[in-house]
This record gives C-alpha cells, sequence and structure tokens, in this order.
C-alpha cells in the first residue's frame, strides 16, 4: 500500500537534513524522484547517492522564490515525464526576531521564501496535475508553530508564514479536490538532526527541549518522511486538506 512505483515525485529542498530523508523514502518506495533546491550541487549529490542504491533520482537546480524558474522546471519535468505525480514542498525560511524588533525587510523575506512559494509551487504543479488527468498528491512541511506560538522567542514571522501556508494548503484542497489531486501538510516539532545534535548532547539541553512532549524524545527526519510517505501513498487517497502534527505528543498537552 506504500507502493509508489510509476510515479513521479518532485521535492523541492530535498537535500536537506529532512528533505534527503523524504526524497530517499520516496524513491525507495518506487517513485521516479527529481530532487529541486538552490544549490544545484547539492541536488545532484542526493540524486547520485540515490543512484548509487539503484534508486531511481535525479538532481536539479531551482530557486523557489522564482515563480518564473518554478513554472519552467516544472514545464520540463512534464515534458520529459509526462506528469508530476507528488509535490513536496520543503522550503522554509526563519529569521528569528522579537515582536518590537521585527523589520518589514525580515518579515517579507521569509513570507517570501515560505508562503509564497508554496502557493507558486503548488500553483505550478497543479496545472500540470489537472493536464493530465491522472489526479496527484501535494504535500507541505510546515510546523507546531503554524498553530502554536513559542513563548520567550521571536517567531511572528515564521507563525505567520507557517499558520498562512496552513489555511492555504486548505483552500488549495478544495479546489483541486474536483480533479483527483490531494494537499496536506506535515507539521513537525523539533526535530534532532546533524545540525543540532551537538547542543543536545549536554543532558540539560535535552532535557529542555522535551520537558513538553508526552513521548519524552525530540522527532526523526524519518519520523517526518514516513508522514509524508503515507500522504503520498495510495493509502490516504481520501485524505486532503489535513495537518498531520508530528510532535511527539505536544500540541494535545499542556
Amino acid at each position: 500500500m506504500f507502493d509508489l512505483t510509476g510515479n513521479v515525485a518532485l521535492v523541492v529542498g530535498g537535500y536537506g537534513a529532512i528533505g534527503s530523508t523524504i526524497s530517499e523514502m520516496l524513491a525507495a518506495a518506487g517513485a521516479k524522484c527529481i530532487i529541486a533546491g538552490r544549490d544545484g550541487d547539492r541536488s545532484k549529490n542526493v540524486a547520485e547517492d540515490l543512484r548509487a542504491r539503484h534508486l531511481d533520482a535525479e538532481g536539479v537546480e531551482v530557486d523557489a522564490c522564482n515563480v518564473q524558474a518554478v513554472r519552467d522546471l516544472t514545464d520540463a519535468i512534464a515534458a520529459k515525464r509526462g506528469s508530476i505525480d507528488i509535490l513536496v514542498n520543503c522550503v522554509g525560511f526563519h529569521k528569528e526576531e522579537k515582536l518590537l524588533d521585527v523589520t518589514e525587510e525580515a518579515f517579507d523575506e521569509v513570507y517570501t521564501k515560505t508562503l509564497r512559494v508554496g502557493m507558486f509551487l503548488s500553483q505550478a504543479v497543479a496545472k500540470h496535475q489537472i493536464s493530465s488527468a491522472r489526479g496527484g498528491r501535494q504535500v507541505h512541511l510546515l510546523s507546531v508553530r503554524s498553530s502554536l506560538g513559542f513563548r520567550g522567542r521571536g517567531y511572528s514571522a515564521m507563525c505567520a508564514a507557517k499558520g498562512g501556508l496552513a489555511i492555504l494548503l486548505r483552500q488549495q484542497a478544495t479546489e483541486l479536490a474536483q480533479h483527483g489531486v490531494t494537499v496536506n501538510g506535515v507539521a513537525p516539532g523539533t526535530v534532532r538532526t546533524r545540525k543540532n545534535d551537538e547542543a543536545l548532547q549536554d543532558s540539560a539541553a535535552f532535557q529542555r527541549a522535551v520537558a513538553n512532549i508526552p513521548l519524552g524524545r525530540l522527532a526523526t527526519p524519518a519520523d517526518v518522511g514516513g508522514a509524508v510517505l503515507f500522504f503520498t501513498s495510495p493509502l490516504a487517497s481520501f485524505v486532503t486538506g489535513q495537518t498531520l502534527f508530528v510532535d511527539g505528543g505536544l500540541t494535545i498537552s499542556s
């Protein structure tokens, strides 16, 4: 039921700690995985690693903030592959500033690299999903901060952008349902990656990080990837407009 054989998957931002795991899981499930991002070399390196494991992967360069570049890329993929069955949007940006210190420039940058990207990636892929009449899947990576504030931190821009993306995907799901395209979101809490692993080696820091998480640990990239795999699989064919919180119970506890 998780078999994606024959599906073309575009993973934008597919070379980070979470994105590369998602790319790997989709490819391992049989998808033809196209890994895209601003750093073309990193995209190609991830794809090369997957091909070494006999998985179908290709790395390409695209600036997801450039709408015309996104349209050109999706047009090229559809012309070469027939359509784009799966979109996974892993793109996002955060600049922490306390409320009274938020600048117009920083707020606009977070919006442009998060909410605006989600809008026009979805639009570009939906064009081909509709014209192919094959249906499709779209998944956006959100954050628990799409519905929760962060006490003591300057998260105004991020919460606004991710929260906007959370309601945007519901509207997209409503409009695309008649075409057999589902749109969903995955909202992780803090994810343990190589980037933050050193800091979390300190037991006090780790205990602070998991203090409000009922399951007592942080998410892993595979936890997030598993949720994405579910949404892209046949098992989720009747699920759309939903956000799955991968947070160990954080959002259900107080």
